[in-house]
């Protein structure tokens, strides 16, 4: 049984307060200019490059590994070329359909800028307001989980963001008429290679892994032929991936490889394990049905099976036993299961809403 959640208690700052301010294990950046301290958090101070006693520029250039740097999501850079759309439209369906207390939206947003779980919402609160809402985790007082699920990025030359983790969460923000290009969040820097001329970057980024490049019908791209930025409009549709995103701790767990989804996703595209040439992407029963046949087929590897790129089921996080072990209608496929009427949907249910929705439009 899963640990109790810890209770949900108010943010005692808003987002301008931690433009700057100083974290354990990093810096937090901004590029929105001086900051004042909300009362009773800590002054806030300019980040520093080196010995010069200048504010940090808007490029992020002097960003260290582990800082947490606060970013327009009109100005992130993709690395892949394709979105699994189903999983975005699970997120907006939650965010405009959703049944929860406190907007998903909110939690997402939190979750995303490393404070946790959203603690309150004004009944009008709107994310491109952070005074209308708050967080569980007060800025200053991340701590290490709540920090290891913030999404990642690379600075690159000029101090480009290229994000590698995020993709689909940052695309679901950026389409809510609250959210768009302007919305501030922070992300977590794995890597600067702002120095490195634009060749030995992508060279760098393609021997980390930290750049897709296939698309949605798994055919080798370029990197120039990369969105230049995150919204629905600038991805193709990879229908894999968003088999993978809800086939998460049914067949495999989620965990800090970039592009896992992608990987288990050319593994299924290129050896079909399981025949999915007919599975109805807009019905519920069709859906879970290839869910189900989908996860079997991974639990049915070794962790020592090479899935793709050199990576094994073991790497990618495949579970020993389909459903973590529990029966059919427990566990994460019976939450997946929950059809919209449920009091709590599943994850399919509110995808599938979403898009029934879009061509009633």
């Amino acid at each position: 049984m899963s640990s109790p959640k810890p209770a949900r208690r108010p943010l005692t700052g808003t987002l301008a307060a931690f433009a700057v301010t100083a974290l354990a294990g990093g810096t937090a950046l901004s590029s929105a200019g001086p900051a004042t301290a909300a009362p009773g958090e800590p002054g806030l101070r300019p980040s520093l490059c080196g010995h010069d006693r200048r504010p940090v520029p808007q490029e992020y250039l002097c960003a260290k590994p582990g800082d947490l740097v606060e970013v327009r999501i009109g100005d992130v850079r993709p690395t892949q070329p394709s979105l699994g759309y189903d999983e975005v439209y699970y997120k907006l369906g939650r965010f405009t359909l959703g049944k929860d207390e406190i907007n998903k939206k909110f939690d997402e947003w939190c979750e995303t800028n490393g404070q946790g779980e959203a603690a309150s919402a004004a009944p009008d609160a709107r994310l491109d307001d952070p005074a209308s809402f708050t967080c569980e985790l007060p800025v200053g007082e991340e701590t290490p989980e709540s920090i290891a699920a913030m999404k990642t990025v690379v600075i690159g030359p000029g101090g480009g963001l290229y994000l590698t983790d995020g993709h689909h969460t940052l695309t679901s923000l950026y389409e809510l008429p609250d959210g768009g290009a302007d919305l501030r969040i922070r992300l977590r820097v794995v890597a600067n290679l702002g120095q490195l001329p634009r060749q030995k970057f992508w060279d760098r980024m393609k021997a980390e892994k930290w750049v897709w490049l296939r698309d949605a019908q798994g055919d080798a791209v370029e990197v120039n032929k990369l969105p230049g930025n995150v919204g629905l409009d600038n991805f193709g549709d990879d229908p894999y991936r968003s088999l993978l995103y809800f086939g998460r701790d049914i067949g495999y767990e989620a965990g800090t490889i970039p592009f896992q989804e992608f990987y288990w996703g050319a593994w299924l595209r290129d050896t079909r394990p399981v025949g999915l040439d007919h599975w109805n992407t807009d019905d519920l029963a069709g859906y879970l049905g290839a869910v189900e046949a989908l996860t079997k087929a991974q639990t049915a590897l070794s962790p020592d099976s090479v899935v793709d790129s050199g990576r094994t089921a073991g790497e990618l996080g495949v579970l020993a036993a389909w459903n973590d072990g529990k029966a059919r209608d427990k566990g994460e496929f019976g939450k997946l299961a929950k059809p919209y009427g449920d009091a709590k949907p599943g994850k399919l249910a509110y995808a599938l809403a979403y898009k029934a929705r879009l061509t009633e439009r």
